[in-house]
């Protein structure tokens, strides 16, 4: 199994920027796809972007393409959020998931492992 942890989320304003980080322990990092997602209590978990098991292949959803960037080093077993000129209505909670690699980076979903969340929070 694969355990995953996120952090970085927080308060800021509009405008500011955040990098997320999820580190994953347990099997071979490099077996996963790895995606971000987001919830707030009042819309259903919305998918954000993907990076595939190398790194070579991205997938940003259109709602947030071109503030949102993923990443990942597999040396360190971290996939990384950048998220620049962050909105109010970015607040929500931020989940890292990760699924095997079999799946078409479009694809949402699939993903069989999820962290706990990391809270961030934009300020008007």
């Amino acid at each position: 199994q694969v355990q995953l942890v996120e952090s970085g989320g927080g308060l800021v304003q509009a405008g500011d920027s955040l990098r997320l980080t999820c580190i994953v322990s347990g099997r071979a990092f490099d077996e996963y796809s790895m995606a971000w997602f987001r919830q707030t209590p009042i819309k259903e978990r919305e998918f954000l972007a993907a990076v595939a098991w190398s790194g070579g292949g991205t997938h940003v959803a259109e709602a947030v393409a071109g503030r949102f960037t993923i990443s990942r080093d597999n040396t360190k077993n971290t996939v990384y959020l950048q998220m620049n000129n962050l909105k109010p209505a970015d607040t929500a909670v931020y989940y890292c998931a990760a699924r095997p690699p079999s799946y078409t980076i479009h694809y949402s979903g699939g993903y069989t492992a999820w962290g706990q969340g990391t809270q961030v929070t934009v300020s008007s």
